[in-house]
């Protein structure tokens, strides 16, 4: 099983971080975070990276249902999306598989939780 999926996209890297972003919001998820890996590679190892950004994504209906069966669940929220450049004007976002991700957790109301996340987040890959 794949702990996400992904989609490549044509498109410059800043334009697609913002395209994602807004993608996220119309299927009611927020950014809690936001970290740029190319950044932070270099200030904190003086390492050269490629555009990188890890966008934290919350989706509060989701969060809570998810928090209201399991208050450990915490512990892998939120949804990360990551979006990269794998070459000029070519992007591929990826998000974590909820399904994936929580599947080691024995709770059936929580798995049912990660369904409806897992379609959401295919649906904002897929309409990229």
């Amino acid at each position: 099983m794949s702990y996400y999926f992904s989609r490549t996209i044509d498109m410059p890297f800043d334009a697609a971080v913002r395209h994602v972003t807004e993608n996220l919001a119309n299927k009611g998820f927020g950014i809690l975070t936001s970290i740029d890996v190319q950044k932070t590679m270099k200030a904190k190892l003086g390492a050269d990276f490629k555009p990188y950004v890890i966008l934290g994504a919350c989706n509060p209906h989701f969060a809570w249902r998810a928090l209201q069966t399991e208050d450990k669940i915490g512990t892998m929220l939120p949804c990360n999306v990551i979006v990269t450049e794998v070459a000029p004007g070519k992007v591929e976002v990826a998000a974590v598989d909820p399904v994936a991700s929580m599947g080691a957790i024995d709770n059936r109301s929580l798995a049912e939780v990660a369904k409806d996340v897992r379609l959401l987040l295919q649906e904002m890959v897929g309409e990229l």
